[in-house]
Formats: structure tokens, sequence, C-alpha cells
């Protein structure tokens, strides 16, 4: 029996059933370097998936391990009840970035806590607990971000102790308004948002949660301003816009640090992790300090922003910011997406190629249809994994495959895996 085979019967008799594995037969990865990784068996793959866009820079990147191993050899764990300079340095780093006046930052563990403290300081704020998300939204695994996801397939319980209520997204290829170009779908989605609040909530809603580009849902990307619009009609009722950067932020998209700077707004609040910390455990919340105080009761977090995760996680900030990894983003990006353009148009069973900078993704369907084709996007996962390259797979019906390589990668492994993807799609049929 191969030790993959043997790792996969254990992870069945004592892990959750419903902790999905890629691939027919399942793979371990035992270690990376740059965008490559190897298996326990010894194959190695261009990584275009990064842990779901966790190891945004590089694996084994020196500066961060150089980081990490400092750390530890002093202290790895001291909780919030004591003052941490590394996370006092990083929390300094990150308020300067995120464009946010007056900028507070919480640490947490996950994306999810992220989440979850974002809805702690909206509701306490505006005294509601009245929330507006996205359809096909997706914030976490927790049992409030759960509340906040419109996905049936990551939605596994209706009970949630926020009252939620979702609007048109940025997804329209199966919404009333997939024949729409794209000034007349904001005006669509504009008018939606306005209608769901005047008729489905009091008035009184604490905010409105979105990804500027949908992550789990298949990145589903907005036309540029569609939150501008949004954030007008929300300011007009008081509404508090958080924007969920778990997957956007950091420079991925190309154009922006953030998701959201392409909307031409500033959010009330705003939500990362993932990247960040390079593969560490690290998210986190910003907030203006009026937002961000108005918790009336103690509060601390045991493991958010411990010294070694944020001496790593600042390492990595330093390093993608000094080799200006954004514009690497916007470069590689581009040419991923022309490269991949060809392969959209002539494939039938494509539907759509989307997404920005290091962001993007291939939709499958039925060939001439838009009904969604989860078999292909299965295969064409499957394939590119035997010719030596990881990606990633989504959308609501798994019918998206997601590809989003660590910012570092080059030209070469840009050609490399578009050759592989083209190699595999046409293989399908």
């Amino acid at each position: 029996m191969g030790i993959h085979k043997e790792l996969t019967e254990r992870t069945r008799a004592v892990l959750p059933s419903w902790l999905a594995l890629y691939y027919d037969e399942p793979i371990a990865i035992d270690r990376g370097e740059g965008r490559t990784v190897w298996d326990l068996e010894g194959n190695s793959y261009l990584d275009f998936f990064g842990g779901i866009l966790t190891t945004m820079t590089a694996y084994s990147l020196p500066e961060v391990t150089a980081a990490i191993n400092e750390q530890a050899a002093k202290v790895l764990h001291t909780s919030t009840l004591y003052l941490n300079p590394p996370m006092i340095e990083l929390a300094e780093l990150v308020a300067e970035l995120s464009g946010i006046p007056d900028a507070r930052v919480f640490f947490t563990p996950s994306g999810t806590e992220a989440n979850d403290a974002a809805m702690l300081l909206a509701t306490s704020h505006r005294r509601s607990n009245q929330v507006l998300a996205l359809r096909n939204s997706y914030h976490g695994r927790s049992f409030t971000a759960i509340g906040l996801t419109a996905h049936r397939s990551w939605s596994p319980t209706g009970y949630t102790g926020l009252n939620v209520q979702y609007v048109q997204g940025p997804y329209k290829v199966r919404s009333p308004y997939a024949h729409l170009d794209d000034d007349a779908f904001v005006d669509a989605a504009v008018a939606d948002l306005r209608q769901v609040i005047d008729m489905m909530t009091s008035g009184d809603v604490a905010a409105m949660i979105a990804e500027p580009i949908q992550g789990v849902g298949g990145f589903a990307t907005p036309p540029d301003g569609f939150f501008g619009r949004f954030k007008e009609v929300l300011d007009e009722y008081g509404i508090l816009f958080v924007s969920d950067e778990v997957q956007t932020g950091w420079g991925r998209t190309g154009e922006h640090m953030w998701g959201y700077q392409a909307h031409g707004i500033i959010p009330d609040i705003m939500t990362f992790a993932k990247g960040i910390g390079n593969g560490l455990s690290i998210g986190g919340v910003v907030a203006p300090a009026e937002i961000m105080n108005c918790i009336g009761a103690n509060s601390i977090s045991t493991f958010g922003g411990t010294p070694l995760v944020a001496a790593g996680a600042l390492a990595n900030l330093r390093y993608l910011l000094d080799n200006d990894l954004q514009g690497n983003a916007l470069k590689q990006g581009s040419r991923l997406y022309e490269n991949l353009l060809p392969v959209a148009q002539e494939t039938p069973w494509i539907l759509e190629l989307r997404g920005k900078g290091l962001m993007l993704a291939i939709e499958t369907s039925e060939p001439g249809t838009d009904v969604p084709d989860a078999g292909r996007a299965s295969r064409l996962l499957q394939e590119c994994k035997e010719r030596g390259l990881l990606i990633g797979k989504g959308g609501l019906y798994g019918n998206v495959l997601r590809i989003a390589p660590p910012l570092t990668v080059t030209e070469e492994e840009i050609d490399t895996a578009s050759r592989i993807i083209a190699e595999s799609a046409k293989s399908i049929d």
C-alpha cells in the first residue's frame, strides 16, 4: 500500500467525513520551495493554489523562516494580556496600509474569527443584529460566519444569531440579470439592494459584509465601482460597510493593495487573513477607533497575534512591500489571463474566464448552455495534477477552477501552468 493510500484510509477513519480531500488519490504535501511543492512519494508540483491563497509570497521564504526561528528561540506565546512588540509593529504597518482613518487593529487566528469580530463590532456599534450579505458569498465556517454565507454547499444550518438578508452580488451568470451589460447590471443590483432594505428590514441595519471578489463563490468579480454605488445607498441609511479582504488583500488583484480600492470607497470595517501569514494562522479586523472601541465588555485574544505569528507575518509583509509583489501580481496575472483566454474561447465547455491579477477562475458548463458542469471541472483539476500543476476548485456547483499562485510567481512558471491547463482541457474531450 502506498503512503498516500494509507494516509487516506487513516484520515477517513478518524477525521470528519465532511472534510473534503482533492483528487481521486489524495496527496500529502511534504515540503515546498518557491512555488513548487513535493508530496510524500517524491512527486513535484507547481502550486497555483497556495493552500487556498494562503502561501502568498513563497514556500520556505528565507526572510520569513529566519524571523520565525529567531522569535521561536525567545518565546512562542504570551496572549494579549501582555505587551507584544511584534504584534504592535505589525498592527502599525497594517493600520498604515489599510487606508482607514484613525485605524485600530485587532488580530485573530483566522479569517472566520476576523469576520466574527467584525460582526460583533458592527452590531454593537449600531445596536442592531440586522445584517446584509451578498448572494453567493462565503465568510467562514463558524456559527456566525455561516449565517453570513449564501452558498448552499457551505451552509449546514440555517440557525444564526444574526438577522441576515441577502442582496444581489457580483455573480450574474445565473442571476436574472445575466443578459445585462455592466452598467445596467450595477443599476439592477443597486435597485435590489434598496428594495431589500426597504421591504425586508426595519431600516436600522447594522452592516453589509461583502467580498470585493467572491472567493469560494468562484472568484465572481464585479465591475469596478460596483461597491461604490452600493455604499452610496448604505450611507443614506447609516449602514456600515465591511470589506472582507481575506482573499483579495495584500495586492493579489494587482491593481491595488485591497479589493475595495477598485470601487472608490473606504470601508467602515475591513477584515483580512490568509496571505499575510504565508501559512501562519492569523487574521484581523481594522476599524476606526470610534467603532473598534465600542465594545463595552472585557475582551482578549489568546491566540490572535502571538509573538511567533506576528514576527513571521511582519517579515512576510515587509518582503511583499520591498519586492513590489503587487506589481508582479498585475504583470504575471495579465500574462496568465492572456495565455488562458484562447483556451477559454476555443473550449466549448468553458463558460467564462474571469478575475483580476493572480486571482483567476475558469467556469465550466455543458457546451452551449449555462448548466453547471462539475464533472469536467473535477476532471480538469485531476488532469492538471497528473501533469504537475495544483489548482483549486469552487463555485456553488463545484464547477469553477480557481487559479491563485504565490505572488512571487515567475513568467516561466506562468507559461508552464498555462500550457498544462491547455493540455489538460484538450485531453478531457
